[in-house]
Formats: structure tokens, sequence, C-alpha cells
């Protein structure tokens, strides 16, 4: 009975009846929205980048000093959303981001230069990386509400999101001007944001017991000691599976066609193949988080992944190099979010923005990093980093053992 209680009581909705599970049912509905939202506007952008270059007569390195506005502008505002979840609230905050990302998305096909397209990219970022804090901070509280490791689930729709919006994206590039393109997907994101955000903002964020009871002072304690440790070692964790990812998404193809000289076709199957494992690796996040555990899942997949990236790089065929890819993103799906979801249980919103921070950083860490190793030494040698620092998340993993007990 005292567990019953507390189930009723975690989110809003009183002692009676059973509107609490259908306000907890709405509540992850809404935010399984709002992360598929992300990644689908996200991938949208990306597919239409080549066409952008051509309309703004960049150089390739000129786009890619317009394109670090995203990065900037992410990762600015990932430092600073923590507080305005605190005070305003992560599901208003979510929501807020939602519409500011859905309006920014149309401005870079308004751009005719790389400077310009570097600024409005920098507005972009910053809803993005915004959104992203302030969604993982509302998933964590809900996900203590509900008491069963359902953060998963919520990136398996990012992945979805943006699985659905890059393929989207391939349809009508050929039809479609990019004004046009992204101008829709500002309709389709404030369409949504409009039918899902009322869900967020009508409902504050589930308080379980727990956290009702713990005092503030007893909190910032925590914080300024063993808790902010922790925080980081979760961090450095998130930032060595976004490396990995971040090198894929750049590098995996063009290791494909120029190594081990597999046809365009195969080539670009490379990183959808990888985004597909990590997305059903995601969906089955949950289940395996009840039986296995944190520390498990995040010791398993590190290794896991180390393997599939050894074998994806070093691999004589493409076809054994494509079997890496994918045993590689069954190995980093759930480390991310385990990551985040933690660092975000220690340290509330502040947590889920250290924690993102650094795994964006291991994003934009990846790419330049393996381009680098690649001059000095070969691709497939630089492309070994990831099963290194895959091998380095499971080892941290298991460092933080009594901190990602369940």
């Amino acid at each position: 009975m005292p567990q019953l209680n507390k189930l009723r009581t975690a989110l809003p909705g009183g002692l009676g009846g059973n509107t609490a599970p259908l306000s907890s049912a709405r509540l992850r509905t809404a935010l399984t929205v709002f992360f598929a939202l992300d990644g689908f506007l996200f991938a949208g952008w990306v597919v239409r980048i080549p066409a952008i270059k051509h309309q703004t007569g960049a150089s390739a390195a000129t786009l890619g000093l317009a394109l670090l506005g995203v990065s900037a502008g992410a990762v600015i505002t990932m430092t600073l959303t923590g507080r305005l979840c605190r005070r305003y609230g992560s599901h208003a905050v979510t929501v807020a981001c939602g519409v500011l990302l859905s309006l920014s998305i149309a401005l870079p096909a308004r751009t005719h230069s790389a400077l310009s397209l570097g600024l409005v990219l920098l507005v972009f970022g910053a809803a993005y990386g915004g959104m992203n804090v302030a969604m993982n901070s509302a998933a964590v509280d809900l996900v203590a509400a509900l008491r069963r490791p359902v953060m998963p689930s919520f990136h398996a729709a990012f992945s979805l999101g943006g699985m659905l919006g890059a393929g989207l994206g391939g349809l009508v590039a050929g039809g479609l001007s990019p004004s046009v393109h992204l101008s829709l997907l500002t309709g389709i994101g404030l369409l949504v944001t409009a039918l899902a955000g009322p869900v967020l903002l009508r409902h504050p964020a589930p308080v379980t017991p727990e956290r009702a009871d713990a005092p503030a002072t007893r909190s910032a304690q925590r914080l300024s000691g063993r808790a902010r440790r922790v925080v980081l070692l979760f961090g450095l964790i998130a930032l060595c599976t976004a490396y990995g990812e971040g090198a894929l998404a750049d590098w995996g193809a063009l290791h494909l066609e120029q190594d081990l000289h597999a046809r365009p076709g195969v080539a670009a199957a490379g990183y959808s193949l990888f985004a597909l494992a990590m997305t059903a690796g995601r969906l089955s996040g949950t289940a395996l988080l009840e039986r296995l555990g944190q520390t498990r899942i995040l010791v398993a997949g590190g290794a896991t992944a180390a393997a599939g990236m050894l074998l994806g790089s070093l691999a004589p065929t493409p076809w054994l190099a494509l079997l890496g890819f994918a045993v590689t993103g069954i190995g980093l799906a759930n480390i991310f979010p385990v990551a985040v979801g933690r660092a975000g249980e220690l340290a509330g919103p502040g947590g889920v923005a250290a924690a993102s921070t650094l795994g964006y950083g291991g994003m934009l860490l990846g790419p330049p990093a393996i381009g680098f190793l690649a001059d000095w030494f070969s691709l497939p040698v630089a492309l070994t980093t990831v099963a290194v620092l895959a091998g380095a998340a499971a080892a941290l993993g298991y460092g933080a053992r009594r901190a990602a007990q369940t």
C-alpha cells in the first residue's frame, strides 16, 4: 500500500482516482513527441546543407566556419538552460525552445553569405541546445516519478524523428527549394508544438516524495562535493559516446568508399545502418535496464561498441565493416541516455546541462580529431579511436557503479 500511495501522488492528480496514471501517460506521450520533433527538425536542416552551401557561394572552409554557429549556439545555451529550467520549469522551457527551433530552421534558406548563415545558425543552435537540455530535464523528472528506466525510449524517439526527417528531406530535395522545404518544416514544427505543448504547460514537472522531502541546503551540499564529481564522470561517459556518433556520421561513408572501395550506395548505407541499430537498441533499452541495471548497460554497451568499431575500422571488406558499424550502434545506443539521465537524477537540470554539454562537445571533437589523425596515420587507424573511447566509457561506467546502481 505505501508503494501504491507513492505512485498515486508522484504526479499531479491528487490522492484518489486514476488521474495520476493518466497524467503520466499524457506527459510521456508529449515528451516523446518533442524528442521526435527535435530529431526531425535537425535532420531536415542537415540534408539541405549542400543546397545552402551552393546558395551562399561558400567554400568548404567558410561553410565549416559557418556551421560552427550551430555548435557555438548550442554549447552556450546548454550552460544557461539549466538555470532557466530551475526558474521557469523544464516544461515551459521545452515548449519555448520548440517554438524557437521551429521558427529558426527557416532562416538559413534566406541567407546569401557565409557570414549571415553563421549568424542565423547561432540562433538555430541556441534553440537546439536549449531544447535538448530542457526536454531531457523533463524526462528525468518523469522517469523518477514513473520508477521505470524509460529514458532510452525518449532517445529512440529522437533517433526515429531524425531518420524520418532525413528520409523526407531526401525525397523532397529534388523537387523543393531549401526555402520552401525549411518553411514547411517551420509549419510542421509549430503545429506539433501547438498540439503537444499545452500538455506540458498544464502539468508541472512531477516531484517524487524523495525529492520533495530533500531540503535545498542538503542538495546544495551534495552538488558541491561528491555529486558534482559524479556528474562530471557521467558527462565524460556521454562525451565518449557522442564522439563515436559524430565520427561515424562524418567519416563512415568515406572509409567504406575510399579504403574498402565500396560502391557509393553501399557507402551511404553505413551511417544509416549505424543509426538504425542505435534506434533498435534504444527501443529495447527500458527492458534491458530493468533486467541488467545501469552499470551493466554501461559496461556491456561500451565493450560491445569497442569490439564493433574495431571490426568496422579494420575489416578487410565493406560487408564486415557494415556489420561492425551495426554492432557499434547497438553498443552505444543506451550509454548516452543512461549517462544524461543519471546526471539529472543527481543534480537536476544543472546536471543534465553539464552532461549534455560534455556530450555535445564529444560530437564536435570527433570529426576534426578523426581528420587530423587520418592525415597523420590513416583513416582506419583514426577510426579505432572510437573503439578506444567506447572502451573508456565502459571503464568509467564500471568506476561509477556505486553511483549508477539501480
